[in-house]
């Protein structure tokens, strides 16, 4: 049959047409903002990998409403496993900027893993978004513009817990690692301490399991000062360096400190009622409407089990990602971000953060605790004494003079509401 030139006209436009939606539509599912999430989900590090995986989606949750989405473009995770080595983290990160065309990345686990990973993120020019590892490096010497960080570095621990013992008369003397993550540490406490004394610093292998020589060394190094007299620890890993305390060095007047934990090693410090220190998160401390929809959440998902350390950290890298794309209105190129993020001002689970300008460090909060010990919780809890504010602690990073003055408060940011109609979801596609 021949078609007219009025029939042929009109075929012709219902084509196009048609073809002009099908474009339309490949377009929109083309505008779903992929986000990679590279944990050690296999590995030591599992546990904290589990929980900031739960954090991030519930952040991601809350900061949309329970939509998934941000101005009308889908939310949509990717998951890939590090497995705890650098090789992996680094190949991994590479493949889900090229194959799986993510845009953006939020990870890893470990600090190596993420040292190996800072190349990749430069040399794709994508955010990679550090949750929750700590070393200075990271946002130091290491650092590349395409680099932000929600977790705290090792600095803000140390320079927190220093915060938290600094008074006149209080001697002190430290226990970590003799390797960076043990001699950062030290180094950035000691540099904090102004009224307090550091008399001796013990740095033993990563390894060691028999602890009775150095504990003889910090004794002898404390007995006979007057004034309060502290060992500070700060571990990680295998070794129990807290076997110190069979040694019995409250015959001296000596007592243990050190910084906060995860719930289960929480549990350790019920034998130290009394410990002073700095922590990053538990749960009962903070009092915002971010935490609060946290504790709730986690509950009515976990059979009743709160959220833990990285719980709260995934849960500040969601909404540092929603939050940046709200300000950019859903436009998720890497230039956008970066001008959305420097300085950006958000609220967390720990409150207000803010991602510094001259190295995308998130300044936060820490938290001055003594442990109080409950016989109806199975671990030890940390029962606040104060809030240490961002203004309180000058921490190191890429392009801060060594003698920078601590940064003044960030102007309160506005939390997200969450609708009464909104849920946790599983909206986010994983592969």
């Amino acid at each position: 049959m021949q078609l007219n030139r009025r029939t042929h006209a009109g075929f012709v436009l219902a084509l196009g047409a048609g073809l002009a939606a099908l474009a339309l539509c490949s377009g929109l599912a083309a505008q779903d903002i992929k986000i990679a999430h590279v944990c050690s989900k296999t590995g030591p590090l599992e546990a904290y990998a589990k929980q900031t995986q739960v954090g991030l989606m519930l952040g991601l949750n809350y900061a949309t409403n329970g939509t998934m989405m941000v101005n009308g473009h889908k939310l949509v995770v990717i998951e890939k496993d590090d497995q705890g080595k650098p090789d992996v983290g680094k190949s991994q990160l590479a493949s889900a900027f090229a194959d799986d065309k993510a845009d953006i990345a939020v990870g890893p686990t470990a600090s190596g893993v993420a040292l190996a990973m800072l190349p990749v993120a430069e040399e794709y020019k994508k955010i990679l978004l550090v949750e929750p590892a700590v070393a200075d490096s990271i946002t130091g010497d290491k650092w590349n513009r395409y680099i932000f960080r929600t977790g705290r570095n090792s600095s803000q621990d140390a320079i927190s817990n220093a915060v938290a013992l600094d008074k006149s008369g209080v001697n002190i003397a430290t226990l970590a690692q003799d390797y960076a993550f043990g001699k950062d540490f030290v180094k950035a406490f000691k540099g904090a301490l102004k009224k307090a004394k550091l008399v001796h610093e013990e740095f033993l292998p990563a390894n060691t399991t028999d602890f009775t020589a150095g504990a003889q060394r910090l004794f002898d190094a404390l007995k006979n000062l007057k004034g309060r007299k502290v060992i500070f620890i700060n571990w990680a890993g295998a070794g129990n360096p807290f076997k110190i305390a069979d040694l019995d060095p409250k015959r001296y007047g000596i007592e243990i400190a050190t910084g906060g934990n995860i719930l289960p090693a929480l549990a350790a410090y019920k034998a130290f009622p009394g410990l002073e220190g700095a922590a990053y998160y538990y749960y009962e401390i903070p009092k915002n409407h971010v935490n609060g929809w946290l504790v709730d959440q986690h509950k009515r998902q976990f059979n009743n089990t709160p959220p833990d350390f990285f719980t709260a950290g995934g849960m500040s890298a969601g909404i540092a990602v929603v939050e940046a794309l709200k300000k950019t209105k859903g436009d998720a190129s890497t230039e956008k971000l970066i001008a959305a993020m420097e300085g950006m001002v958000f609220e967390t689970p720990k409150g207000k953060m803010v991602f510094r300008k001259e190295d995308h460090q998130a300044l936060q909060s820490m938290y001055h605790f003594k442990i109080t010990v409950d016989p109806k919780v199975a671990w030890a809890v940390p029962t606040l004494i104060r809030e240490i504010k961002i203004s309180e602690m000058a921490i190191p990073g890429h392009g801060i003079a060594a003698d920078a003055k601590p940064p003044q408060e960030p102007k309160d940011a506005a939390a997200p509401q969450e609708t009464k109609k909104a849920k946790p979801t599983k909206a986010a596609k994983k592969s």
